[in-house]
């Protein structure tokens, strides 16, 4: 389970505090798929970084009994100066992996050729995002954080993150965010919207859509 105990996140801003994630508890729970849906801006890739322990919250605290995966389609954790394949040893040592085998697993998934082995400041954002998503899936997460990382890629890309997936679903849980509500319908079963900093959950996915255009009708008639 991950539970969010009176979760704040502020940024301080030439203008003041700004609030992004508005006083919050929460509960997550095993063997349910979390979709997060909100306006651009709304705070969703906040939110996923606070659960997945990329940011701490300002005030509050998030307890996990659960290992969660970094966000997919978050690719600045990476050292910029070191190869992909020196990064990928980095992260090896730290989750105690066998370097040759993730090496071989991550090479062939992220199908970076040669530039696997060039610097991570030469690459592209989408070379980055298949390098972790192929990192990503070397390592046995009980839940996956995805910041629109299926989106990454040539569709023949995508649809190998997508099997992926599929093939994790029946051992792991996602969060997930995307602008695509076919995909967050392909892949969750709960969901949460942010409006103005409140994080509303949902245990139907109709009723969070219903309630998600209706804050996007709220916005348009501003």
């Amino acid at each position: 389970m991950i539970e969010l105990l009176a979760v704040e996140k502020s940024y301080h801003t030439r203008h003041g505090l700004r609030p992004i994630i508005r006083p919050t508890n929460l509960a997550l729970y095993r063997g349910a798929n979390t979709a997060v849906l909100g306006l651009n801006g709304a705070g969703k890739s906040t939110l996923l970084r606070l659960i997945s322990g990329v940011e701490r919250p300002t005030r509050g605290k998030i307890v996990k009994d659960v290992t969660v995966s970094s966000p997919l389609g978050l690719t600045g954790a990476f050292s910029g100066n070191l190869t992909g394949a020196q990064n990928l040893k980095f992260v090896c040592r730290i989750y105690e992996l066998d370097i040759a085998e993730t090496t071989d697993f991550v090479r062939d998934f992220s199908e970076l050729g040669p530039y696997f082995y060039e610097p991570i400041n030469t690459y592209s954002s989408g070379m980055r995002a298949r390098l972790l998503f192929g990192l990503s899936m070397a390592i046995d997460f009980q839940v996956y954080i995805i910041d629109e990382g299926l989106s990454v890629g040539d569709a023949a890309f995508r649809r190998k993150c997508r099997d992926a997936f599929a093939d994790r679903r029946s051992r792991s849980d996602l969060i997930m965010t995307s602008h695509s509500m076919s995909t967050i319908r392909e892949f969750c079963t709960t969901a949460v919207v942010i409006d103005d900093g409140h994080v509303v959950p949902f245990q139907d996915l109709d009723a969070a859509e219903e309630f998600y255009m209706e804050v996007l009708a709220r916005r348009r008639a501003q």
